[in-house]
């Protein structure tokens, strides 16, 4: 589906409900993942890419030592401002970069990761390129994306209820953006192209997401992702109402809270063999 051009935009107050609400809901366990994945490859420098607030980013400062280098990029200034207010157990370089045009030397790494970013990016294999560019031979691409949109059940829910608010113009931004790269035969076509040539892996994990009432779901999805710009396009005074039909959704859906949910997604592993 064609991206529209609120899509990579996290700005106003979406860094704090992201950090706050989505985060917790769903970005952490895969935080814990990805980093214990990364710090088993034993790299001396890490480049991270779409680093958000840091959830990912405070993972990697936890288990990593000292001696290995992070730098942690995101697109977007006010994420990293919001992620390094949070800051890190040790010291991590910040970093404003898009993921197509990365502002770092060739073999520079001993890794990349990327948490839940490439969904997002209009050229996944140009990105992929980039990505191999700045690795070293012998170094690891590691990235995971989110599963199809029926198989993390909140945000369909969610879908659907908005889809309901707006008849005439749904709001599609979960199932086109972060649900909207799921496909690992085309994952794998665009890692090709992008000239990883080693054998590459696709692990699929499922985790539970948990929130205290449903309106922390709610809130989270409505206003801690870029579906915001979405239901603010269709009206200024919208927000409050899509909250509501999509809390009234979660409650017929899961009960009043606390209540849980399957989350899915794709972790990938491809090795730079020269």
């Amino acid at each position: 589906m064609n991206a529209s051009p609120g899509d990579r935009v996290f700005s106003g107050s979406i860094p704090q409900y992201y950090q706050r609400y989505m985060v917790p809901l769903v970005f952490q366990p895969y935080a814990a993942d990805i980093a214990a994945r990364t710090a088993a490859l034993r790299p001396a420098a890490v480049l991270e890419i779409a680093a958000g607030t840091g959830v990912v980013t405070r993972q990697l400062a936890d288990q990593l030592p000292e001696s290995t280098a992070i730098v942690a990029t995101d697109l977007n200034p006010a994420m990293l401002e919001q992620a390094q207010a949070l800051g890190t157990g040790r010291a991590v370089t910040w970093r404003q970069a898009d993921a197509l045009r990365l502002p770092f030397e060739d073999q520079a790494f001993d890794a990349v990761v990327c948490q839940f970013g490439y969904m997002f990016l209009p050229d996944k294999a140009a990105a992929f390129a980039e990505a191999r560019r700045v690795l070293r031979p012998g170094g690891t691409f590691l990235f995971n994306v989110w599963d199809r949109i029926e198989d993390n059940v909140f945000a369909d829910t969610v879908e659907q209820a908005l889809a309901r608010l707006f008849p005439g113009d749904p709001p599609k931004f979960m199932s086109r953006i972060p649900h909207g790269y799921y496909d690992a035969a085309v994952i794998g076509a665009d890692l090709a192209r992008a000239g990883f040539s080693g054998r590459q892996a696709l692990e699929t994990i499922a985790f539970e997401s948990r929130a205290d009432t449903p309106q922390t779901a709610a809130i989270a999805y409505c206003q801690g992702t870029p579906l915001r710009n979405e239901i603010e396009a269709r009206g200024a005074d919208m927000l409050e109402q899509a909250v509501h039909v999509a809390t009234d959704a979660l409650h017929a859906r899961y009960g009043a809270g606390p209540i849980a949910g399957k989350i899915q997604a794709h972790v990938i592993t491809a090795p730079r063999s020269a």
